[in-house]
């Protein structure tokens, strides 16, 4: 039964929309709201930034949150698309297996997270999720469930992988898990002087270490621009070192309202930003980390989100290609500490090959960081700031986005005239579409 129109977002808190929200519990449930005329779209856990996961008309997928299948030899794990990354590492972890890659929550669905085609810390050496989907069924437009795969319905495959749920209703997925013998990561981080040292301590570690990931201080100016704490990891070989196969804990320390303005200022991320840097005294430091704090760090503080104020943020992630990898993030860094608008939230990553119609990395470093949305100068200058990565082949991650223009997308991603083909084979009067989609013109 359809429900009133309701308030909804993003994980950003900004754009503020009003829809229609149902929810599906059954296959059967999608398969009906397919068959309907108006224009819908899944919706899992909204920890997408923008404006993606909204439509006027949505069906939420989180009471389809059942484990379907479980393979513990071959680590091979059928699930709902509505449960979530910390449901599935219950699960999995006391029987020695791990998400093959995972974003920086784990609160994510699963749907969600093929939607994204997500990336993770180990990008560089093992891709984004997509590459451990072994199937999907597929609710298409005219309400067929279908099962897709490499071999089996490949272009609807390879068009979800990444496809912001504009193919049709994700209802399961068969993941292949990795194999684990310990809850805990080995970490060796390496405090670093500037952009350039960062950049170098990634290039000289990259075969060493499955994960790696670098907070920034993207306010540093002069001779410290980009100065980090590159934090580099593998999983923990050995089991009694680290108490074994340990889960995270589920309590949470929440934010209870929005901060004022006043909170969160210029001089008061700064200040942030050279303490964090500050806290590892020696250049190199060698530690055991769990899992929990070392990939999902912000999962400790329920709605931090709102840290930002009532008026929310923009995440702004953008990918560009290593040749003059450095120069390009050292003009981006420059722009942003000229305006004062960093982030005490900065991240870098590096990016190895990745097939994928519209999924996001390619091999290269990408850049995220938060900016509170205060200023009416903001958007225009992430305007500005996408010309630049534009410039040199980059692109901007479609699940942080809530700003990116038409033409500038379609000038990133090269593959989305073939997108739009398979999307107008399954979906041929676009049934499926977001606010995103309808901005982007993919709809």
């Amino acid at each position: 039964m359809a429900t009133k129109e309701q308030r909804m977002t993003g994980w950003g808190l900004y754009p503020v929309f009003k829809g229609q929200i149902d929810k599906a519990r059954y296959l059967q449930d999608l398969v009906g709201f397919a068959r309907t005329s108006a224009p819908l779209l899944a919706q899992g856990n909204c920890r997408s930034y923008g404006d993606a996961c909204l439509a006027s008309h949505v069906v939420s997928t989180l009471a389809m949150s059942h484990l379907l299948d479980f393979d513990a030899e071959q680590g091979v794990l059928r699930a709902q698309a509505g449960i979530t990354l910390a449901e599935i590492i219950r699960f999995i972890l006391p029987h020695g297996w791990f998400m093959p890659v995972t974003p920086g929550t784990k609160y994510t669905t699963l749907g969600g997270c093929i939607a994204a085609d997500v990336h993770g810390k180990n990008h560089h050496t093992e891709g984004s999720i997509g590459n451990f989907v072994e199937e999907l069924e597929i609710v298409v437009a005219d309400g067929t469930c279908l099962r897709c795969s490499r071999t089996e319905h490949p272009e609807l495959f390879q068009a979800t992988l990444g496809g912001m749920g504009l193919t049709g209703f994700i209802y399961a997925v068969a993941l292949r898990l990795k194999p684990i013998s310990s809850a805990y990561i080995s970490v060796h981080s390496v405090k670093t002087a500037n952009l350039g040292e960062t950049c170098q301590v990634f290039a000289e570690t990259q075969e060493d270490y499955i994960y790696s990931v670098a907070w920034i201080d993207c306010l540093a100016r002069g001779k410290q621009l980009g100065r980090s704490i590159v934090m580099l990891g593998n999983h923990l070989a050995d089991p009694t070192a680290s108490r074994g196969l340990v889960l995270h804990s589920s309590r949470q320390r929440n934010i209870p309202f929005s901060f004022p303005e006043y909170a969160l200022t210029p001089w008061s991320m700064k200040l942030f930003n050279a303490l964090y840097h500050r806290r590892q005294w020696r250049r190199r430091t060698d530690s055991t980390v769990h899992y929990d704090p070392y990939f999902y760090p912000l999962d400790k503080i329920g709605h931090w989100n709102r840290i930002y104020g009532r008026h929310g943020f923009l995440q702004y992630q953008c990918a560009v290609p290593f040749a003059n990898g450095v120069e390009v993030l050292s003009d981006l860094l420059g722009r942003i500490t000229a305006r004062g608008a960093g982030s005490f939230l900065a991240v870098l990553k590096t990016f190895g090959p990745q097939e994928g119609l519209l999924s996001f990395p390619i091999p290269g470093y990408t850049l995220s960081l938060d900016f509170p949305l205060r200023h009416d100068w903001l958007i225009p200058f992430l305007h500005e700031l996408n010309q630049q990565v534009l410039r040199v082949g980059g692109r901007v991650y479609l699940a942080k986005d809530a700003i990116l223009k038409d033409e500038d997308f379609a000038a990133m991603y090269p593959r989305l005239d073939e997108f739009k083909r398979i999307k107008r084979a399954y979906d041929p009067e676009h049934h499926f579409r977001s606010l995103q989609s309808d901005r982007l013109g993919l709809t």
